[in-house]
């Protein structure tokens, strides 16, 4: 099995003057904005991929901004000693964290040898924040992040004059395409490629723009076999369907992508398992009012937030949870009888899309 660490020592050392950008090379830039550089990448200036890396990685842990995992700091360590990324330029990065206003949003931009640039917006993080915003996508045409990520995209474009490439991992991929689908005509016309690596999909408000089916062609969308994230919601475009390491719903860990070339180990299909969760939370959601998943949704968040948690590993913690079951106690009867309807409903979908799938 070879992943991306594998197709750095492999390619690492060929320029991309040598050998253009690829969908690996994109998975890749799409990891990268997960880190929070914070001000090591001025505003209004650019930085070396290398050097923002070895400056991030010298800075005491207790001093720098977070990555998302281990992996982040591993990628950081082979693109400084890469020569196909570590002279690439870093430049226009945004990280916006805003909990009132249920936003999570990051992106950064990458100058390429052919005069092109690279957009690779931030997929959810850890934050409760993070995923309270993707679960808004259930029942809102637009999220904060959706439309930072336009206007970030509109921005740079607007004095920027070369080709864009866009791509992220996760919410990062819906942002990358929603970005692409929103910008004028006359600056959509120079985007090349958009990425979306294991990104959900979107509500019908997206796919009727005609910004959408523009680009349909220039949309690249991958997915684990074992795909949960990216089958959530709606999407036209086709999708190829990539062999991982792992297992089950860690599939959607970009480094256990499986790497052939400057491409990915490609399976026929996503698995009878990814099919099932699909199909079960499609009816799942179909039979929920937008209105009846924003209140199941706000419960839960509320819930959650109950304490003093703000990762969404911090809510297993014991005082949290007594917060949590403190919080329930004080909780509406009706948003608790929401969510508990909520769940009847999930647990029939799985059991008839476990029926269709046998039958």
């Amino acid at each position: 099995m070879t992943n991306l660490f594998d197709y750095l020592t492999w390619r690492g050392d060929l320029t991309m003057e040598q050998v253009p950008l690829c969908p690996v090379d994109a998975l890749i830039l799409s990891a990268l904005s997960y880190v929070h550089f914070g001000d090591l990448i001025p505003a209004g200036s650019s930085i070396p991929i290398g050097q923002a890396a070895r400056t991030y990685l010298a800075t005491p842990v207790e001093k720098r901004g977070r990555c998302r995992c281990e992996d982040d700091l591993k990628l950081l360590q082979a693109l400084m000693e890469a020569p196909r990324f570590s002279s690439l330029s870093l430049s226009h990065y945004e990280d916006r964290f805003i909990p009132e206003e249920e936003t999570q949003f990051g992106a950064l931009a990458v100058s390429l040898p052919d005069g092109s640039a690279f957009l690779a917006f931030r997929g959810t993080d850890a934050t409760l924040v993070g995923w309270k915003e993707d679960f808004n996508m259930s029942f809102l045409d637009t999220v904060p992040a959706q439309r930072a990520a336009a206007d970030y995209a509109r921005r740079f474009a607007s004095s920027f004059p070369g080709p864009l490439r866009l791509g992220g991992h996760s919410k990062g991929g819906n942002l990358s395409i929603f970005a692409a689908v929103s910008l004028p005509t006359r600056l959509r016309d120079r985007v090349r490629e958009v990425y979306s690596f294991d990104g959900p999909g979107f509500t019908s408000y997206l796919l009727s723009k005609p910004g959408y089916q523009e680009l349909l062609t220039r949309i690249f969308t991958f997915v684990p076999q074992s795909s949960v994230v990216g089958m959530l919601l709606e999407r036209k475009e086709p999708y190829t369907v990539v062999r991982s390491s792992r297992v089950g719903i860690f599939q959607h860990d970009p480094y256990a992508w499986e790497v052939l070339g400057g491409g990915f180990v490609e399976v026929e299909a996503v698995t009878p398992g990814s099919r099932l969760t699909d199909r079960t939370v499609s009816t799942w959601l179909t039979e929920l009012t937008p209105s009846q998943r924003e209140q199941v949704v706000d419960t839960v968040y509320g819930l959650l937030s109950s304490g003093d948690a703000s990762l969404l590993e911090e809510t297993f913690q014991p005082q949290n949870l007594g917060a949590i079951l403190r919080a329930v106690k004080d909780t509406p009867g009706k948003d608790l009888l929401a969510v508990t309807d909520s769940l009847s409903r999930l647990v029939r979908a799985a059991a008839q899309a476990i029926r269709e799938e046998t039958t």
